[in-house]
């Protein structure tokens, strides 16, 4: 049994960011899909699309300072609260960035065809990544509560 709360430990340690960048791939590939569309159908502002299929990729940056602010030795009285802190934030992480992805590709294929409304439309994303920050906020403060080993 010690042995599996300490595997929980570790996978909470490692989680947050290994959740943020499978989160963060499968929104950047939604995202991109549809500035690649984009590219085919107008004559210019290529790069606002481009840039904004890379939005949902700040949520590996989250997890992975949320990894490094969890490090201390994973023992059997850090292990479930490292594994509860990485794992709820790891997962906030990646339905964060996956459906930031989704806002982002609805924000290129609107501005693709009315170019004048790409400001407003982007603004679904940000209030997506702004989940995903509380959720990296939040687990910073909690963290820091788990004891150092």
């Amino acid at each position: 049994m010690e042995q599996l709360i300490l595997a929980l430990g570790w996978a909470g340690l490692y989680g947050p960011m290994a959740l943020g960048a499978i989160g963060s791939v499968i929104g950047c590939a939604i995202a991109g899909q549809a500035a690649i569309g984009a590219l085919l159908e107008t004559e210019s502002g290529h790069g606002r699309f481009i840039g904004l299929s890379a939005m949902p990729s700040s949520q590996t940056i989250y997890g992975i300072v949320v990894m490094f602010s969890l490090q201390r030795p994973v023992t059997e009285a850090t292990a479930p609260g490292l594994f509860a802190v990485g794992i709820l934030a790891g997962l906030a992480l990646l339905f964060s960035a996956i459906h930031q992805g989704s806002c982002c590709a609805s924000a290129i294929n609107s501005a693709k065809s009315k170019p004048e409304i790409f400001g407003l439309s982007v603004a679904p994303a940000a209030i997506v990544e702004g989940f995903g920050v509380f959720a990296f906020i939040f687990a910073l403060v909690i963290g820091g509560d788990i004891a150092a080993g």
